[in-house]
């Protein structure tokens, strides 16, 4: 909060000089260590996605989400299609560095590159790929290419507030609870409250550094168990 005012006594915000619009995120391949991000292409990624999706065999993936699960792959790569040519969201595929298979989605969305404000969501993690350092790299990736490479100054991460592994994904990473909007919308026939968690540019050089060391080949034993956990990392 600003303790400024203006000429007439009101509390205004702190002057931000020479802000420029943002440029939105182009459809460009951002590679880690781990995995890599790629612009979704219905030709390469659509029966890896597929096959990936259904190692979740009873469905738990798609309680939160607003589509799936898919009856099979041609109403699948028909919903595809659509992401595909979407500029917001703006997905990409979370391609398997060793493998070079997709096996996940995440996407870029509320693109207020106006304000610089971004979030990022709809991800979709194959069984194989949840807990796993090229997972944790995925949000990395993002989160590097929001603030470092496009300079946004917000970025955000939206929920179903009864989502628990999504809340606890978000203070993972270094989210911070902002608060929840009651009966924000309805999914599948039922109300759904939103939590909402933000991360500034003021807090990203700290989460960052914490990604960065949490990505560390040292921290990772021979089993590929971590020494250092992140959330723990993000709180120092």
């Amino acid at each position: 909060m600003s303790d400024l005012t203006n000429r007439f006594g009101q509390p205004v915000g702190v002057p931000i000089p020479d802000w420029t619009t943002r440029p939105k995120p182009g459809r460009t391949t951002v590679q880690g260590q781990f995995c890599r991000l790629e612009p979704l292409d219905l030709a390469r990624h659509t029966s890896q996605l597929y096959n990936a999706m259904v190692e979740d065999r009873e469905g738990q993936t798609w309680t939160y989400l607003y589509y799936g699960p898919f009856k099979d792959e041609a109403e699948f790569q028909t919903w595809l299609g659509v992401a595909a040519a979407s500029d917001d969201p703006q997905f990409y595929a979370v391609v398997d560095n060793v493998s070079g298979t997709a096996l996940g989605m995440v996407g870029y969305l509320r693109i207020e590159n106006t304000g610089g404000s971004i979030s990022v969501g709809h991800i979709i993690f194959a069984p194989c790929l949840r807990r796993t350092p090229a997972a944790t790299e995925c949000m990395y990736l993002m989160l590097r290419r929001a603030f470092d490479e496009l300079g946004y100054r917000r970025c955000e991460w939206r929920c179903d507030a009864l989502n628990t592994s999504s809340r606890n994904a978000a203070q993972r990473f270094g989210f911070s609870l902002e608060g929840v909007f009651r009966q924000a919308t309805v999914n599948k026939g039922r109300n759904r409250d939103t939590a909402c968690f933000s991360i500034i540019d003021s807090e990203w050089p700290h989460i960052r550094d914490s990604f960065q060391r949490w990505l560390r080949p040292d921290n990772f034993d021979a089993e590929g168990r971590q020494r250092e956990r992140l959330s723990v990392l993000n709180k120092g």
